[in-house]
């Protein structure tokens, strides 16, 4: 019955882990822009499907475009993406520098940090509905001692889950406010 959830929490997981790694810190990382949206070729693509996002220094990206006729939408859609970027065109690749951040970005970085964080454990709490459904569905072909077992175990895997996303949290948390 519980087979597939470590499966599911660990997707959980993942996907804060991947938000947590678009909140920028002050330092270059090509996946605070490569899932921005672009308009390409009729349909939004991310950025990563129509560019190379590559680290030029510490504090600056550099976007390739595959397709040079891609720039313009390319610069619109980081500038519409509201991240606090201002990217810079010069025809072949557009540059930008990530500011050093003050301590009230900080601080508001944080904030963004809990609430991803409060985000993922509403996505185990959904998963844990889910299984729990499906452990009181078995109907008679089990024993209570079996589907209270299981809902114990389900508990213990929810719970070591919402650890990790809090140690995910202060993780991060940390690594904000390091100057």
């Amino acid at each position: 019955m519980l087979e597939n959830l470590a499966a599911d929490l660990k997707k959980a997981e993942e996907h804060l882990h991947n938000e947590f790694n678009k909140l920028q810190v002050g330092r270059a990382n090509p996946a605070v822009v490569e899932g921005v949206m672009v308009a390409a070729y009729g349909s939004l693509q991310p950025l990563k499907n129509v560019a190379s996002v590559s680290v030029m220094d510490a504090q600056t990206l550099s976007i390739q475009p595959w397709d040079r006729s891609l720039i313009k939408d390319i610069d619109r859609a980081i500038t519409e993406a509201n991240l606090g970027l201002n990217p810079q065109n010069n025809g072949e690749t557009i540059l930008i520098k990530i500011p050093v951040l003050t301590e009230e970005r900080r601080r508001d970085l944080v904030k963004i940090a809990k609430r991803l964080s409060e985000e993922g454990k509403v996505a185990v709490r959904n998963i844990r509905a889910d299984y729990l459904k499906k452990i009181k569905n078995q109907g008679d072909d089990v024993s209570e001692d079996v589907v209270a077992q299981q809902e114990r175990d389900l508990q213990k895997a929810v719970d070591a889950e919402s650890k990790k996303i809090d140690e995910l949290l202060a993780k991060k948390e940390s690594d904000i406010m390091k100057i």
